[in-house]
């Protein structure tokens, strides 16, 4: 096996647990043999998670957390089992009703009856138990191999565009793969894969063909092992890398809008789901409702308290859960580094809230440094307050600070002054300023700011890729006349607006006044942290130190950054398409549950008992002298459907916005919009 290093913090258990699977080891060596299958297929995944533990001890210490689990639940069964059946709250009186007809054996039988239960009481949590503990820990492989799987299947279009980029300003195999393992801020997982293959190669005198044949069988991505074989063939047969490469970046570039079609259709499928998924509570609550009023009926308050403030939450949040398993995030939090280990970008990079910057690493070595400290604070501090905007535009998540006690105040002093409902009966009575107080004023308060300032933070740092493929384009057509990277930047930022062209301008100042190129470009890239943009610098950075002229450099970036705006287009486009199904759902749950309360309820309530006594004597049978309208709580019942459009507001805005950008914080203006929508129609009906 080849040298992995543990980047997602080992096996997730402490390192005391390795003398729990020495102490196990011998209990492994019984159960699995040395030709076990599930040994080899666990031995593969845990270096496809590049996990360093070898597979003996892994599966020892499995089995050893696996039997304390049972243990532990085999004496809570037991426990469970004789408070049950030795107490007699539950009775044993008769077992499966089988005959017996020898007494010493019904004697027999009816001594172990209850030590029999118990024990198999004690079996079945102990079995659980240590089902739990052994198959949790045995799936950590699995399921990290799995996320690393997915993680190289996103980045290998732009691996690979990165990797021929190279290849065209000049580099040769050995560089390129060097370069590409460099660049894990960038490519993440796919970078790391190449790390394995430079330390092999260093550390372990291992020539790189071999290195490379290694991981190609290594590597959970079967699109980047094929990627790897038929890189090694060429290295082989000494063929042309630069063809190879733009073969492999054009096949690429084409399964990647394949993949995103089939991503976009199975969202479809998810959106007629949905639809089927949110009326069904509501469908419940109309049978529900209507057979309350039928005398006999065994349904209660409760069970409408279980579907509105249980089956419409667990709805929404299955559904999240199920999109979540096609619709990823973009890997990368878009932030470079220099290598050299640059402690201007990387204060940058760490800048926090409380996070002075450069300042503080020299902090305590001289006073004259804390003083600069004291100074940068109230700096800092009369900045932000001179500029809140541009404060939260940047941090939006930080208006929670402020908004949170000021919407617990407000709700805690209408609670003390009596103007909010303090019990459920005052609630039941005045439903409408009850949910407006508890949930309507704490919900606009966070989430009108927080939307606010996060749309403008994504607009203000989208803005700068708005153009970036033509850019890109004037970029190369520039430095194709024999003008350098950096004069190319002046050209392009003298001759086009837009924030880009303000940004290569900023550029070409700091290297005017000392700063080199490449540090310009990652403080540019680090201030919008898009990984899009992280990408597109990291290849303009790589292949501007070897050469002024890359203009089929930035060509090769403009085709990817093209292809990645197509990708875009379509995805906006079809999922703007679900968005609308979700919202139009909810209205009609909305306009349901309005005609339900107005047209029915309402109107059975108002009915007198003798004319609905008339009317069902037509019928006959037992309902002829029933009032239909005497189990209605018109009160309680208009209380519920209120809170079940606002619940389904919220859950479908947050739902829209996870399948529009793969953030649920990007739903929070749908909630808004929703939740008005519920509040103001309900406010007009009831």
């Amino acid at each position: 096996m080849s040298l992995q290093t543990d980047d997602s913090g080992g096996t997730g258990v402490s390192t005391g647990s390795d003398a729990l699977g020495e102490r196990f080891y011998p209990l492994y060596d019984r159960l699995f043999g040395e030709e076990s299958e599930f040994v080899s297929d666990l031995e593969k995944k845990l270096a496809q998670a590049r996990m360093t533990d070898t597979v003996e001890l892994y599966l020892s210490r499995a089995l050893g957390i696996g039997f304390i689990a049972g243990l532990g639940l085999w004496l809570i069964g037991l426990m469970l089992g004789y408070g049950l059946f030795a107490t007699g709250i539950v009775q044993v009186d008769e077992i499966l009703g089988i005959p017996v007809g020898s007494q010493t054996v019904l004697e027999l039988i009816e001594m172990l009856r209850v030590p029999a239960l118990v024990l198999f009481t004690g079996l079945f949590f102990g079995t659980i138990g240590f089902a739990l503990g052994f198959g949790s820990l045995v799936a950590v492989p699995y399921s990290r191999a799995s996320a690393r799987k997915r993680e190289i299947n996103m980045l290998l279009t732009d691996s690979v565009s990165f990797m021929y980029a190279l290849s065209v300003g000049g580099l040769n195999q050995l560089e390129i793969i060097e370069a590409m393992a460099q660049a894990d801020d960038t490519y993440g997982e796919v970078a790391k894969e190449f790390q394995s293959i430079v330390k092999e190669t260093e550390y372990f005198d291992v020539d790189y063909r071999t290195a490379i044949r290694k991981q190609a069988i290594e590597t959970p991505s079967d699109e980047l092992s094929q990627f790897l074989t038929d890189m090694l063939s060429i290295v082989n047969s000494g063929g042309d890398m630069e063809s190879f490469l733009e073969d492999k970046k054009e096949k690429h570039m084409r399964t990647a809008k394949q993949e995103q079609e089939l991503t976009l259709e199975t969202l479809e499928l998810f959106g007629e789901m949905y639809m089927t998924l949110s009326l069904f509570p509501l469908l419940l609550i109309i049978i529900m409702v209507i057979m309350q009023m039928i005398p006999g009926a065994d349904v209660t308050d409760q069970m409408l308290y279980m579907t509105v403030y249980g089956l419409i939450p667990l709805t929404g949040v299955g559904f999240i859960v199920l999109v979540s398993t096609v619709k990823h995030d973009e890997p990368g939090d878009g932030y470079l580094t220099l290598g050299s280990g640059d402690r201007r970008v990387e204060s940058a990079t760490d800048r926090g809230l409380l996070n002075l910057g450069l300042v503080e690493q020299f902090t305590g070595e001289y006073s004259v440094f804390d003083r600069i400290k004291n100074r940068e604070g109230t700096h800092e501090t009369v900045s932000v307050l001179k500029r809140p905007h541009i404060f939260f535009r940047d941090n939006p998540l930080l208006t929670l600070l402020l908004t949170v006690p000021t919407a617990t105040v407000i709700v805690v002093t209408a609670m003390v002054s009596g103007s909010a409902p303090t019990s459920w009966n005052d609630m039941v009575s005045n439903p409408i300023w009850g949910t407006f107080i508890y949930v309507y004023v704490p919900l606009y308060i966070m989430a009108v700011p927080l939307s606010i300032f996060r749309e403008w933070n994504v607009r203000h740092r989208n803005a700068v890729v708005n153009k970036l493929s033509e850019d890109l384009r004037k970029l190369s057509s520039a430095n194709d006349t024999g003008l350098t990277l950096l004069e190319s930047l002046k050209s392009v930022a003298d001759t086009t607006s837009g924030k880009l062209a303000r940004e290569f301008e900023m550029m070409h100042t700091k290297v005017n006044y000392g700063m080199s190129l490449k540090q310009s470009l990652i403080e540019f890239n680090n201030k919008y942290h898009i990984p899009r943009l992280a990408r597109t610098t990291r290849l303009i950075t790589e292949a501007q130190e070897a050469s002024n002229q890359i203009s089929d450099v930035l060509r090769t970036a403009a085709r990817a950054s093209e292809n990645h705006d197509d990708i875009e287009r379509e995805r906006k486009s079809r999922t703007r398409m679900q968005v609308v199904i979700i919202i139009m759902t909810f209205m009609t749950v909305l306009a349901v549950i309005t005609i339900l309360k107005t047209q029915f309820i309402d109107t059975m309530a108002g009915l007198e008992g003798g004319s609905a006594d008339v009317d069902a004597g037509g019928a006959g049978g037992g309902l002829a002298d029933a009032n239909l309208s005497e189990n209605i709580d018109v009160d309680m019942l208009s209380m519920l459907f209120f809170h079940a459009v606002t619940l389904q507001a919220i859950i479908s805005g947050f739902i829209s916005g996870y399948i529009r950008d793969a953030d649920l914080l990007s739903g929070l203006k749908y909630v808004i919009i929703l939740s008005t929508i519920a509040l103001v129609g309900w406010t007009l009906v009831a």
